[in-house]
């Protein structure tokens, strides 16, 4: 039998998906109309972070909005931590328009997320954000 190294494939598809196009759309029917409710990728992120972590099995669905990947994160066993780790989520402050953010802690100050602008994810700094950090979460199971 063999066991999934998570933290490796993790990081794998995190690097992978630097630049790609595949997380701009998700289509839901919205009052008899279909609507991509990702605004063709300005708002990604929650669908870009859940899809990998569905991957790997730490999440149990794939989310659009990052209220409710939060609280899927909670149930499906992520907590708080003080400092960043490699593979922790990191959570920033709403935008201007009402927006909390998500993305991955790579390392060294160092992470990926969906960039509102190019509509892609992409690499960057923690701190090169125009928003203020709230949180980190982790998962056990990547510490295997």
């Amino acid at each position: 039998m063999y066991t999934q190294d998570k933290k490796r494939t993790l990081f794998s598809l995190i690097k992978n998906s630097i630049g790609i196009k595949f997380f701009r759309n998700n289509y839901f029917f919205i009052e008899g109309k279909s609507n991509d409710v990702l605004k063709n990728g300005e708002l990604s992120c929650a669908f870009y972070v859940t899809t990998i972590l569905k991957i790997l099995g730490l999440i149990k669905d794939i989310h659009v909005t990052v209220d409710s990947t939060l609280k899927d994160m909670i149930k499906s066993g992520w907590y708080k931590i003080e400092k960043p780790k490699k593979g922790a989520i990191v959570l920033w402050d709403k935008n201007e328009n009402g927006h909390y953010h998500l993305g991955f802690y790579y390392g060294n100050k160092i992470v990926v997320s969906n960039n509102t602008f190019k509509k892609y994810p992409v690499c960057h700094r923690l701190d090169n954000r125009h928003r203020k950090v709230l949180s980190f979460y982790f998962h056990k199971e990547l510490d295997m």
